[in-house]
């Protein structure tokens, strides 16, 4: 950095953007926490409760639903299958096709966790009204969208 170029910790954008980051690093921390005594991890809700939503979901679009690669979801899946969480059963129409169910102790955990997150989601959430929550979401849909278009 030159002496005429602003420090980026100067730039509203730069510090709003760092709330951000701070807020959603927190949340991942208090949700950890609050998760440990179901014996899941962050990672392990976001595959369960993608199963839940999508029952039967594929392995290769739970992957792309979480934004990550599909041997992420490999690694993952079989703790959450030695649990007794979930089981991946052959698709019908193309045996190649693993699909993912939960079983009923997968759906009980499940709820038991979504029920943690929505707390502390709505715990965090209350700090602002209805509007000003719908207006943070807006804003992060953009951001998203912006995302698709840089450095393709």
């Amino acid at each position: 950095m030159n002496e005429n170029q602003v420090l980026p910790w100067e730039n509203p954008r730069f510090k709003n953007w760092i709330a951000v980051a701070r807020a959603s690093q927190l949340i991942h921390q208090r949700l950890a926490k609050a998760l440990a005594p179901l014996d899941i991890k962050v990672p392990h809700l976001d595959i369960l409760a993608n199963i839940y939503r999508f029952e039967g979901i594929s392995q290769q679009d739970l992957a792309d639903k979480l934004l990550v690669g599909r041997s992420n979801i490999s690694m993952l899946l079989p703790q959450i299958e030695k649990r007794g969480l979930m089981e991946r059963r052959r698709d019908e129409s193309d045996k190649r096709v693993l699909r993912l169910y939960l079983t009923d102790q997968g759906r009980d955990v499940t709820g038991k966790a979504l029920a943690i997150e929505v707390d502390l989601i709505e715990h965090v959430m209350s700090t602002t009204g209805t509007e000003e929550c719908n207006r943070v979401g807006e804003t992060m849909k953009r951001m998203i969208n912006k995302l698709d278009d840089w450095q393709k």
